[in-house]
């Protein structure tokens, strides 16, 4: 497989710059080819500007329509046009970041933004003009690997955890972003109590047994958008999940 490398740590000494080591290293050993987005060696800009678009800055500035226009006309800026050719040379994205503030860091999301523009990471529609998004899209058939070191212990983020439950604080990334963008997302691989984790050894080896499935996992059983368990509203359909709300009626179970 052809595997995309994303690290946002600014540290290259810290856990997470050991585990991306021995990932990479673990991808070759496999037969895999990589690339490697390291955000803060990179010095990635994470903030959208008029300029990624080749944009008047004189005149208003509507994001989606601006950057649909650039991405169709070929006049995204040079960095955001790099990143997206390694997502296309990709069958799999390795996402790998330290949770900070229940989220993702500010140069990880930002990547986000500025990459996955209009008409590449979502506005797409078919000939009769629903979109393809939720398990369609441009990005089907690649699948996506979160890796996320997280300094709560495994108890505090289960489902009756103070922090919350895991699955529904990384729901912005794994159903918002990979599956949203027609990605099929992994189950993600988390290091718990990741400052006062004494066997580094062990989590690598965990991180490389992950690895060697990157192919053949079951990804999380989302529901497609259009599968037929939606209404023309976006809302899934009584007979399901019958009566549950929150983020878990949008898996299969």
């Amino acid at each position: 497989m052809n595997v995309l490398w994303i690290s946002a740590h600014p540290e290259p000494r810290s856990l997470n710059g050991s585990l991306r080591e021995e990932g990479l290293r673990a991808l070759t050993e496999l037969g895999h080819e990589y690339r490697l987005s390291d955000l803060y060696a990179m010095g990635w800009n994470p903030v959208v500007r008029p300029e990624d678009y080749g944009h008047d800055p004189a005149e208003r500035l509507h994001v989606a329509d601006a950057s649909a226009e650039a991405y169709e006309s070929g006049r995204l800026s040079d960095d955001i046009l790099a990143e997206q050719e390694k997502v296309e040379w990709a069958d799999a994205l390795v996402v790998q970041f330290p949770v900070w503030w229940y989220g993702l860091p500010a140069i990880l999301k930002g990547w986000f933004d500025r990459v996955f523009v209009k008409g590449f990471g979502y506005g797409i529609k078919r000939e009769d003009g629903v979109a393809l998004r939720y398990g369609e899209g441009k990005l089907a058939g690649k699948r996506a690997l979160a890796v996320a070191t997280i300094g709560a212990r495994a108890s505090a983020l289960g489902p009756r955890g103070v922090h919350g439950d895991l699955t529904e604080l990384l729901f912005p990334l794994l159903h918002g972003t990979f599956w949203y963008t027609g990605m099929a997302p992994l189950p993600p691989f988390v290091v718990y109590a990741a400052d006062c984790l004494d066997d580094v050894e062990c989590t690598a080896k965990e991180l490389r047994s992950r690895l060697e499935t990157l192919g053949t996992a079951e990804p999380l059983p989302f529901r497609t958008q259009n599968g037929g368990d939606y209404d023309e509203d976006l809302v899934l359909r009584p007979h399901l999940a019958r009566g549950r709300t929150g983020l878990g009626v949008h898996w299969v179970s």
